[in-house]
């Protein structure tokens, strides 16, 4: 992408990174509301077919998705024009998805400040080996990434790690303020748990709750990974970083049905939000459609996105990546070159 192009975009971009207070209200109600409605409609149908509340929550973690996306944008101070407004709407938010605002809020802003940056990993992204740092880690190195990268760890256990385990602490180092805000948003949330325990007893609320959070945990984490994990995507060492080709090349465009579209408050144009988080999620596609230049993104539907499961290694030499299979079976071809040579 040329200098001339880059200009452009961000010409264009610009009028939309600021945010409508109407479109903001309005995503709050048709996302807050429906919400609470269906985790009530969830524990009523307790005592007609847990099957029904198990279909029920799904819808509700939908919504818990949306309200997470609000969460976010918060975070990038783009949901309202208002600082404090955007702290209290993402504090509140933040209870509800049982992330605190001030330490996520840190963290994912060092992610789009380092997006595929071979150099600055760590922080606020998910763990990627290249081929050459796996070969060279030790015995135990593999087998931590290994299970960390697993399907089962990432997507099944890693929602309850995030909720109850990392996002309850905070990080080395951290500010009064994000210490306070992690801690009252555990003590709210903590609070409003037990009474909801004592109104509706816990057996009531871990059936509709756990659910909720397990399928809405998951969901985010696949959003996350997706975004940033496809066959082609951009990773390069600081020497040869480039921002907005980190955005543009290594953010997919995850084209989705209109109704996963709006569930997930239009995350799927990744791209767009890479290039200015400060965008709120309701002027997501429209800037896309706008601009000429976004239409050859890496563009990934649900069926091709599944085969990203097996993407585990990152590729320096074919800048792509490649599973743990792959790099085996390059392995054993170069052992058998090796015989043939001898």
């Amino acid at each position: 992408m040329t200098k001339e192009i880059q200009k452009e975009l961000k010409r264009t971009i610009a009028p939309f990174e600021k945010s409508n207070l109407r479109n903001s209200t309005t995503q709050l109600l048709n996302t807050i509301i429906p919400f609470f409605l269906l985790w009530y409609i969830a524990y009523e149908t307790l005592s007609v077919s847990y099957t029904i509340t198990l279909l029920v929550t799904l819808l509700a973690a939908g919504f818990l998705v949306r309200i997470f996306i609000i969460f976010h944008d918060c975070c990038h101070q783009s949901f309202l024009k208002n600082k404090k407004a955007n702290e209290i709407i993402g504090t509140f938010t933040g209870i509800l998805t049982l992330f605190p605002y001030h330490q996520w809020r840190h963290s994912h802003n060092i992610h789009h400040a380092t997006s595929s940056n071979l150099n600055k990993r760590g922080t606020g992204d998910i763990w990627v080996m290249t081929v050459q740092e796996y070969c060279n880690a030790t015995f135990w190195q593999r087998i931590a990434y290994r299970l960390y990268r697993h399907p089962i760890v990432m997507f099944g256990l890693g929602p309850f790690y995030l909720f109850f385990i990392s996002n309850r602490f905070n990080r080395k180092g951290a500010r009064m303020k994000e210490r306070i805000n992690t801690y009252l948003t555990t003590i709210l949330a903590t609070m409003l748990y037990s009474y909801m325990c004592w109104l509706i007893g816990w057996q009531a609320f871990l059936l509709v709750q756990a659910p909720i959070l397990f399928i809405s945990g998951s969901l985010g984490i696949w959003l996350f990974y997706i975004q940033h994990h496809f066959e082609d995507s951009y990773f390069e060492h600081e020497e040869n970083w480039d921002f907005v080709k980190a955005a543009v090349e290594g953010s997919s465009f995850y084209r989705l049905p209109k109704i996963l579209q709006w569930l997930t408050g239009n995350i799927g144009y990744h791209h767009v939000h890479h290039l200015s988080p400060r965008v709120p999620n309701y002027f997501l596609e429209e800037v896309h459609e706008q601009n000429t230049p976004l239409k050859s993104v890496p563009t990934i539907t649900i069926r091709s996105s599944l085969h990203a499961i097996h993407y585990r290694l990152w590729d320096e030499g074919n800048k792509q990546f490649v599973s743990f299979r792959e790099i085996k079976k390059r392995v054993v071809r170069q052992k058998i070159s090796h015989k043939m040579v001898e």
